[in-house]
């Protein structure tokens, strides 16, 4: 993890350096040479970029990232925290949802291929995989806020917008967001348990068990789901991991104050700080999502041993 995180470091301090503009370019208007030279000398740009990389590169092992450069005097990890109830709130509800979702899609599909439930639950999978984001956003805020509004006469619809409260999943603002944010990996993860537990269907042992008459739902419980995760519960590792840092489509349309929102801002503006503090902190938990991952092999398949 640590050689990961030290690269993911490396690239994006030398791509975001290489960009043209610089964290002072203002549109309209232009800082004087003096004050340009001064806050380079705040924040420690005047000095060569392998310093500064080290520099940084040293911060981080402190989890020291600095202060950002468009907001004077707020640390980045203090932004980053402000930020990330809201997106953690978003993620965490979305995750806890597609999983029996997708899965559940996938193995019904699967177990009875070939049928209207298979043909179902596929074309939703292909319909929702192939709509972006913000076309789902776009949708649900005219059938179910619009819709509703016009439906009901004004006494109920859901919120287009406005400021969830942190870590409290019971709110009807959530509800679209929610939907649109997971809508593509519950496709996807659906339809990687469906070619999965076909795959685990066709092995001997599985046939053996259908034979010996044991109870298709111990059949399908113990030994064909069982054995069909493997390659889902690795999928849903980098899902995880993406869920919880946030969409910036998903944040824009429904004016959501999270993470995504925070990074595209801070690329527009040359935030170096704010870059590389929220690239890191995605980088980290995709690294950690992985060793999670790489632990819970050992508990689903027995052949799997920690070394």
């Amino acid at each position: 993890m640590i050689p990961v995180l030290f690269f993911v470091i490396l690239i994006t301090f030398v791509l975001m350096h290489q960009a043209p503009g610089g964290p002072w370019d203002r549109e309209g208007r232009q800082l004087s040479p003096a004050v340009v030279n001064n806050l380079n000398i705040k924040y420690g740009l005047d000095k060569p970029l392998p310093t500064q990389f080290w520099l940084y590169v040293w911060g981080a092992a402190h989890f020291d990232f600095g202060d950002s450069l468009q907001s004077p005097g707020q640390h980045v990890s203090t932004l980053l925290l402000e930020s990330w109830p809201y997106t953690m709130t978003l993620g965490a509800v979305t995750f806890v949802l597609l999983v029996p979702i997708g899965i559940g899609l996938g193995v019904i599909a699967a177990m009875r291929q070939n049928s209207i439930a298979d043909y179902s639950a596929i074309g939703f999978a292909t319909v929702t995989a192939s709509t972006p984001n913000f076309v789902v956003g776009l949708f649900l805020i005219i059938l179910l806020s619009l819709g509703l509004n016009r439906l009901t006469g004004g006494t109920f619809y859901l919120p287009t917008g406005g400021l969830p409260e942190p870590y409290n999943p019971f709110q009807l603002q959530l509800i679209m967001p929610v939907i649109t944010l997971g809508a593509l990996p519950t496709a996807f993860i659906a339809r990687l348990t469906r070619s999965s537990t076909l795959e685990t269907l066709r092995q001997d042992y599985v046939r053996t068990a259908w034979a010996k008459g044991l109870k298709p739902r111990l059949v399908v419980m113990r030994h064909v789901l069982k054995n069909s995760l493997i390659p889902v519960v690795t999928a849903l590792g980098p899902t995880f991991a993406f869920l919880v840092t946030g969409s910036f489509i998903v944040e824009t349309v429904f004016a959501i104050p999270g993470i995504g929102r925070s990074f595209v801002t801070s690329i527009e503006s040359r935030d170096y700080t704010m870059i590389l503090g929220t690239t890191l902190l995605y980088a980290g938990l995709i690294a950690l999502m992985n060793l999670v991952v790489d632990v819970l092999y050992v508990f689903i398949d027995p052949r799997v041993r920690l070394t």
